[in-house]
Protein backbone atom coordinates (compact mmCIF):
# COMPACT_ATOMS: atom_id res chain seq x y z
CA UNK A 1 0.00 0.00 0.00
CA UNK A 2 1.49 3.04 -1.12
CA UNK A 3 1.02 6.60 1.66
CA UNK A 4 1.75 9.73 0.18
CA UNK A 5 2.32 13.39 2.26
CA UNK A 6 3.96 16.57 2.23
CA UNK A 7 7.29 17.26 1.77
CA UNK A 8 9.93 17.67 3.75
CA UNK A 9 8.50 16.21 6.98
CA UNK A 10 9.68 17.13 10.16
CA UNK A 11 7.39 15.19 13.65
CA UNK A 12 3.87 14.32 12.64
CA UNK A 13 5.48 13.40 8.93
CA UNK A 14 7.31 10.71 10.21
CA UNK A 15 6.02 9.91 12.94
CA UNK A 16 2.64 8.42 11.40
CA UNK A 17 4.90 6.54 8.57
CA UNK A 18 6.49 4.89 11.71
CA UNK A 19 3.06 3.75 12.92
CA UNK A 20 2.22 2.17 9.61
CA UNK A 21 5.17 0.41 9.10
CA UNK A 22 5.03 -0.91 13.03
CA UNK A 23 1.53 -1.44 13.30
CA UNK A 24 -0.40 -0.92 9.96
CA UNK A 25 1.45 -2.60 7.09
CA UNK A 26 5.10 -3.54 7.28
CA UNK A 27 5.09 -3.61 3.17
CA UNK A 28 3.79 0.35 3.25
CA UNK A 29 5.67 2.67 0.60
CA UNK A 30 5.89 6.21 1.81
CA UNK A 31 6.02 8.82 -0.79
CA UNK A 32 7.04 12.37 -0.19
CA UNK A 33 5.96 15.37 -2.98
CA UNK A 34 5.12 18.82 -3.08
CA UNK A 35 2.42 20.14 -1.67
CA UNK A 36 0.52 21.11 -4.21
CA UNK A 37 1.12 17.55 -6.07
CA UNK A 38 -0.15 15.52 -3.17
CA UNK A 39 -3.24 15.25 -4.35
CA UNK A 40 -3.19 14.39 -7.93
CA UNK A 41 -0.14 11.97 -7.18
CA UNK A 42 -2.33 10.07 -4.84
CA UNK A 43 -5.10 9.50 -7.57
CA UNK A 44 -2.74 8.96 -9.87
CA UNK A 45 -0.52 6.48 -7.97
CA UNK A 46 -2.88 5.36 -6.13
CA UNK A 47 -1.92 6.66 -2.77
CA UNK A 48 -3.47 7.28 0.73
CA UNK A 49 -2.65 10.96 1.46
CA UNK A 50 -2.21 11.99 4.75
CA UNK A 51 -1.60 14.93 6.76
CA UNK A 52 -2.93 17.59 4.33
CA UNK A 53 -6.12 19.04 4.62
CA UNK A 54 -9.06 17.96 3.34
CA UNK A 55 -8.50 14.16 3.53
CA UNK A 56 -9.08 11.75 5.98
CA UNK A 57 -5.86 10.60 7.58
CA UNK A 58 -5.32 14.54 8.91
CA UNK A 59 -5.70 16.57 12.39
CA UNK A 60 -8.73 16.85 13.68
CA UNK A 61 -9.72 19.69 16.44
CA UNK A 62 -6.64 19.33 18.46
CA UNK A 63 -5.65 16.20 17.48
CA UNK A 64 -2.90 15.26 15.03
CA UNK A 65 -2.63 13.19 12.53
CA UNK A 66 -0.94 10.47 14.81
CA UNK A 67 -3.53 10.73 16.94
CA UNK A 68 -6.30 9.66 14.13
CA UNK A 69 -4.52 6.86 12.79
CA UNK A 70 -4.74 5.13 16.26
CA UNK A 71 -8.15 5.76 16.53
CA UNK A 72 -9.04 5.03 13.12
CA UNK A 73 -7.25 1.70 13.32
CA UNK A 74 -8.23 0.82 16.62
CA UNK A 75 -4.63 0.72 18.09
CA UNK A 76 -5.07 0.03 21.64
CA UNK A 77 -1.42 0.45 23.53
CA UNK A 78 -1.01 2.78 26.57
CA UNK A 79 2.60 2.83 24.75
CA UNK A 80 1.47 4.43 21.80
CA UNK A 81 -0.99 6.83 23.50
CA UNK A 82 2.33 7.73 25.32
CA UNK A 83 3.82 8.90 22.21
CA UNK A 84 0.63 10.58 20.82
CA UNK A 85 0.67 12.96 23.11
CA UNK A 86 4.51 13.85 23.19
CA UNK A 87 4.03 13.85 18.96
CA UNK A 88 0.98 16.55 19.11
CA UNK A 89 2.56 18.70 21.92
CA UNK A 90 5.66 18.81 19.64
CA UNK A 91 3.56 18.71 16.39
CA UNK A 92 1.07 21.74 17.53
CA UNK A 93 3.03 23.78 19.86
CA UNK A 94 1.84 22.52 22.57
CA UNK A 95 4.67 21.40 24.77
CA UNK A 96 2.08 21.30 27.85
CA UNK A 97 0.93 18.10 26.53
CA UNK A 98 4.02 16.10 27.50
CA UNK A 99 7.22 17.48 29.03
CA UNK A 100 9.35 15.33 26.28
CA UNK A 101 7.05 17.35 23.30
CA UNK A 102 10.10 20.30 23.74
CA UNK A 103 12.82 17.89 23.25
CA UNK A 104 11.39 15.86 20.45
CA UNK A 105 10.16 19.51 18.26
CA UNK A 106 13.94 20.27 18.68
CA UNK A 107 15.69 17.02 17.71
CA UNK A 108 13.46 16.83 14.43
CA UNK A 109 13.74 20.74 13.63
CA UNK A 110 17.88 19.99 13.77
CA UNK A 111 17.53 17.00 11.63
CA UNK A 112 15.16 18.28 9.06
CA UNK A 113 17.33 21.63 8.83
CA UNK A 114 20.73 18.51 8.45
CA UNK A 115 19.28 15.76 6.52
CA UNK A 116 17.81 17.49 2.98
CA UNK A 117 16.81 13.86 1.54
CA UNK A 118 13.11 12.91 2.68
CA UNK A 119 13.76 9.30 2.52
CA UNK A 120 17.31 9.21 4.53
CA UNK A 121 15.43 11.81 7.20
CA UNK A 122 12.35 9.01 7.14
CA UNK A 123 15.08 6.45 8.13
CA UNK A 124 16.56 7.82 10.68
CA UNK A 125 13.41 8.90 12.25
CA UNK A 126 11.93 5.24 12.13
CA UNK A 127 15.18 4.64 15.04
CA UNK A 128 14.08 7.95 16.60
CA UNK A 129 10.82 6.51 17.05
CA UNK A 130 11.64 2.77 17.89
CA UNK A 131 13.76 4.00 20.81
CA UNK A 132 10.77 6.46 21.95
CA UNK A 133 8.06 3.17 21.66
CA UNK A 134 10.80 1.02 23.83
CA UNK A 135 11.00 4.65 26.05
CA UNK A 136 7.08 4.52 25.90
CA UNK A 137 6.49 0.99 26.87
CA UNK A 138 9.20 -0.15 29.18
CA UNK A 139 11.24 2.98 30.92
CA UNK A 140 8.54 5.85 30.88
CA UNK A 141 8.17 5.86 34.73
CA UNK A 142 12.20 5.11 35.12
CA UNK A 143 14.28 8.70 35.77
CA UNK A 144 17.79 9.21 34.81
CA UNK A 145 18.40 10.23 38.58
CA UNK A 146 17.63 6.49 40.11
CA UNK A 147 21.45 5.43 40.54
CA UNK A 148 22.91 6.19 43.59
CA UNK A 149 25.61 8.98 42.61
CA UNK A 150 22.86 10.68 40.53
CA UNK A 151 20.58 10.79 43.70
CA UNK A 152 23.71 12.37 45.15
CA UNK A 153 24.63 15.14 42.75
CA UNK A 154 20.96 16.02 42.49
CA UNK A 155 20.68 16.52 46.44
CA UNK A 156 23.33 18.79 46.40
CA UNK A 157 21.65 20.25 43.47
CA UNK A 158 19.21 21.42 45.31
CA UNK A 159 20.40 22.36 48.52
CA UNK A 160 23.09 24.15 47.72
CA UNK A 161 22.38 25.47 43.77
CA UNK A 162 18.73 25.75 43.01
CA UNK A 163 17.67 28.44 45.48
CA UNK A 164 20.81 30.84 44.39
CA UNK A 165 20.94 30.46 40.83
CA UNK A 166 17.11 30.93 40.66
CA UNK A 167 16.89 34.21 42.51
CA UNK A 168 18.28 35.90 39.60
CA UNK A 169 15.88 36.62 36.97
CA UNK A 170 16.85 36.46 33.34
CA UNK A 171 16.30 39.43 31.43
CA UNK A 172 14.47 37.37 28.52
CA UNK A 173 12.02 36.93 31.25
CA UNK A 174 11.41 40.58 32.56
CA UNK A 175 11.05 41.56 28.51
CA UNK A 176 8.67 38.70 27.92
CA UNK A 177 6.34 40.01 31.01
CA UNK A 178 6.41 43.78 28.68
CA UNK A 179 5.51 41.72 25.54
CA UNK A 180 2.47 40.02 27.50
CA UNK A 181 1.87 42.97 28.73
CA UNK A 182 1.24 44.50 25.93
CA UNK A 183 -0.55 42.15 24.48
CA UNK A 184 -2.96 42.17 27.70
CA UNK A 185 -3.71 45.95 26.76
CA UNK A 186 -4.58 45.47 23.24
CA UNK A 187 -5.78 41.96 21.43
CA UNK A 188 -4.75 39.53 24.12
CA UNK A 189 -3.27 37.37 21.70
CA UNK A 190 0.27 35.67 21.94
CA UNK A 191 1.46 32.64 21.09
CA UNK A 192 4.66 30.63 22.18
CA UNK A 193 5.95 30.84 18.78
CA UNK A 194 5.18 34.88 18.36
CA UNK A 195 6.81 35.08 21.81
CA UNK A 196 9.89 33.26 20.91
CA UNK A 197 10.30 34.73 17.57
CA UNK A 198 10.30 38.55 19.22
CA UNK A 199 12.61 37.36 22.10
CA UNK A 200 15.09 35.44 19.46
CA UNK A 201 14.55 32.51 21.94
CA UNK A 202 13.91 28.57 20.88
CA UNK A 203 10.34 28.28 21.55
CA UNK A 204 11.59 24.73 23.38
CA UNK A 205 13.83 26.11 25.67
CA UNK A 206 11.18 29.19 26.66
CA UNK A 207 8.46 26.21 27.13
CA UNK A 208 10.95 24.56 29.72
CA UNK A 209 12.04 27.46 31.39
CA UNK A 210 8.99 29.72 31.55
CA UNK A 211 6.79 28.51 34.39
CA UNK A 212 10.26 28.97 36.67
CA UNK A 213 9.80 32.70 36.25
CA UNK A 214 5.85 33.17 35.78
CA UNK A 215 3.96 31.82 38.85
CA UNK A 216 5.09 27.84 38.17
CA UNK A 217 2.31 28.03 35.50
CA UNK A 218 2.65 26.83 31.60
CA UNK A 219 2.68 29.67 28.79
CA UNK A 220 -1.18 28.29 28.26
CA UNK A 221 -2.20 28.19 31.57
CA UNK A 222 -0.61 32.18 32.56
CA UNK A 223 -1.77 33.66 29.59
CA UNK A 224 -5.36 32.57 30.43
CA UNK A 225 -4.89 33.34 34.00
CA UNK A 226 -4.52 37.14 32.70
CA UNK A 227 -7.36 37.31 31.06
CA UNK A 228 -9.87 35.81 33.49
CA UNK A 229 -7.97 38.87 36.02
CA UNK A 230 -8.86 41.00 33.25
CA UNK A 231 -12.08 39.84 32.68
CA UNK A 232 -12.79 40.43 36.52
CA UNK A 233 -11.64 44.03 36.46
CA UNK A 234 -14.62 44.42 33.44
CA UNK A 235 -17.06 42.63 36.00
CA UNK A 236 -16.30 44.54 38.63
CA UNK A 237 -15.65 48.05 36.91
CA UNK A 238 -17.87 48.13 33.82
CA UNK A 239 -21.08 47.91 32.46
CA UNK A 240 -20.31 45.19 29.64
CA UNK A 241 -22.09 42.29 29.20
CA UNK A 242 -20.47 38.83 29.44
CA UNK A 243 -20.36 38.48 25.85
CA UNK A 244 -18.68 41.37 25.14
CA UNK A 245 -16.17 41.04 28.19
CA UNK A 246 -15.10 37.29 26.28
CA UNK A 247 -14.75 38.90 23.16
CA UNK A 248 -12.83 41.88 24.79
CA UNK A 249 -10.62 39.46 26.64
CA UNK A 250 -9.47 37.06 23.55
CA UNK A 251 -11.67 34.38 24.10
CA UNK A 252 -13.11 32.33 20.86
CA UNK A 253 -16.64 32.15 22.09
CA UNK A 254 -19.25 32.38 24.96
CA UNK A 255 -18.85 28.73 26.38
CA UNK A 256 -15.11 28.92 26.38
CA UNK A 257 -14.94 31.66 28.34
CA UNK A 258 -17.64 30.38 30.99
CA UNK A 259 -15.55 26.98 31.32
CA UNK A 260 -11.44 28.49 31.75
CA UNK A 261 -13.88 30.93 34.13
CA UNK A 262 -15.25 28.68 36.26
CA UNK A 263 -11.60 26.51 36.09
CA UNK A 264 -10.00 29.72 37.77
CA UNK A 265 -12.69 31.51 40.10
CA UNK A 266 -15.08 28.22 41.05
CA UNK A 267 -17.99 29.94 39.69
CA UNK A 268 -19.88 30.78 36.51
CA UNK A 269 -19.18 34.41 35.17
CA UNK A 270 -23.17 34.81 35.78
CA UNK A 271 -22.85 34.06 39.03
CA UNK A 272 -19.63 35.66 39.79
CA UNK A 273 -21.38 38.66 38.23
CA UNK A 274 -24.51 38.84 40.38
CA UNK A 275 -23.15 38.29 43.59
CA UNK A 276 -21.01 41.30 43.63
CA UNK A 277 -23.69 42.80 41.58
CA UNK A 278 -25.65 41.79 45.40
CA UNK A 279 -22.27 42.62 47.47
CA UNK A 280 -22.62 46.33 45.89
CA UNK A 281 -26.08 46.73 47.00
CA UNK A 282 -25.66 45.75 50.45
CA UNK A 283 -22.75 46.99 52.06
CA UNK A 284 -23.48 45.18 54.85
CA UNK A 285 -23.39 41.95 53.48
Amino acid sequence: MKWITREHPKIDRIACPWLIKRFIDQEAEIIYVPFKEVMTKAESLPAIPFDVPGVEYTHHQDRCTFDYFISKHKLKDPALDRMAAIIRGADTDRQDFAPQSAGLEAIFSGLAQNIPDDQNLLELGMTIYDGLYTWAKDLYSKKHTQGPVEQLLVQVFHQYLKENKLKKTPAWAKELKDLIQDQMDTNMVLSLQQASENLEINPAYLSREFSKYFDDLSFGDYIRKLRIDKALNFIDLSAYSLTEIAYLTGFSDQSHFTRIFKKHTGQTPSTYKKNRQKSKADPNS
